[in-house]
C-alpha cells in the first residue's frame, strides 16, 4: 500500500512536466513532515518539552519510510531538526516505494549530471489526490469534519507553496481555512504544528545551505 502520508505528499508535488518534484529541496522538508505526522497519528510518537520520542516501544510499523524516520526519532529531537534530518534519505525511499508499487518509473538522466526522471505511471491516482485537497479547501463545511490526513496535507502544500495545489490566489482568498486545517495538527502535537507553520522559513535556510542532513 502508498496510501502514507509520505508516498500522498510526493505524488502532490510530482510536477509531471518537470519529471519530478515541482522542487526537489522542498518536497523533502514536506515528505519528512509527513511522515512525521503519519507516525503520530498512529500514536507512535510523543512530545514532552519540545522533545520528540517514540511513545509505544521499538515495534517497527511495518512500512520502510515510517520505520526509517521511527529510528531517527529514537535518540529524542524537537519536531524542526527531525524534519530537517535525513530527508533526503527519505525523499528517496518514498521514490522507491512508489517505483515498487508501480505508480512511479524512473528513468536514468539524460545527460552526465543531469537528474533522474520521474513519471507517475497513472495519473488518475495524483488527480483523485488532487480532488480530495481541493475539497478540504474549497469546502464550505466546519474544518472539524475533513479527514486529518487531508488537512495535515493540505496544510503542507500551502506551507511548501505548492501551486498546483495552492495557487497564491487561493493562499489568500483561504487564508482563515488554511490556517485551521493547519491548526488540526495540534491534535497530533502542539510542536508539529509549530513546526509546519514554521516550514516556509525552514525551507528558505535549507535552500541556503543551513538545513543540515
Amino acid at each position: 500500500m502508498t496510501d502514507d502520508l509520505p508516498c500522498l505528499m510526493y505524488l502532490l508535488a510530482h510536477d509531471d512536466a518537470a519529471e519530478g518534484p515541482y522542487d526537489r529541496s522542498r518536497t523533502e522538508l514536506l515528505v519528512r513532515a509527513a511522515a512525521l505526522a503519519d507516525l503520530a497519528s498512529r500514536g507512535r510518537l510523543r512530545e514532552a518539552g519540545g522533545t520528540v520520542t517514540v511513545s509505544s516501544g521499538t515495534e517497527p510499523v511495518g512500512n520502510p519510510v515510517l520505520d526509517g524516520v521511527l529510528r531517527d526519532v529514537a535518540g529524542g529531537h524537537s519536531w524542526k531538526h527531525l524534519i530537517r534530518r535525513h530527508r533526503g534519505r527519505t525523499l528517496t525511499e518514498v521514490e522507491g516505494r512508489l517505483a515498487e508499487a508501480g505508480l512511479l518509473t524512473v528513468k536514468a538522466p539524460r545527460t552526465r549530471f543531469g537528474t533522474r526522471r520521474l513519471t507517475v505511471t497513472d495519473r488518475a491516482v495524483p488527480a483523485a489526490l488532487r480532488t480530495r485537497v481541493s475539497t478540504a479547501l474549497h469546502g464550505e463545511g466546519p474544518v472539524r469534519d475533513i479527514p486529518v490526513a487531508d488537512a495535515v496535507l493540505l496544510a503542507l502544500a500551502a506551507a511548501g507553496a505548492v501551486r498546483p495545489i495552492v495557487s497564491r490566489q487561493d493562499q489568500k482568498t483561504f487564508r482563515a481555512r488554511i490556517d485551521a486545517c493547519t491548526g488540526r495538527l495540534t491534535d497530533l502535537a502542539p510542536g508539529l504544528e509549530k513546526a509546519v507553520r514554521a516550514l516556509p522559513m525552514t525551507m528558505i535556510a535549507a535552500q541556503g545551505g543551513m538545513g543540515g542532513g
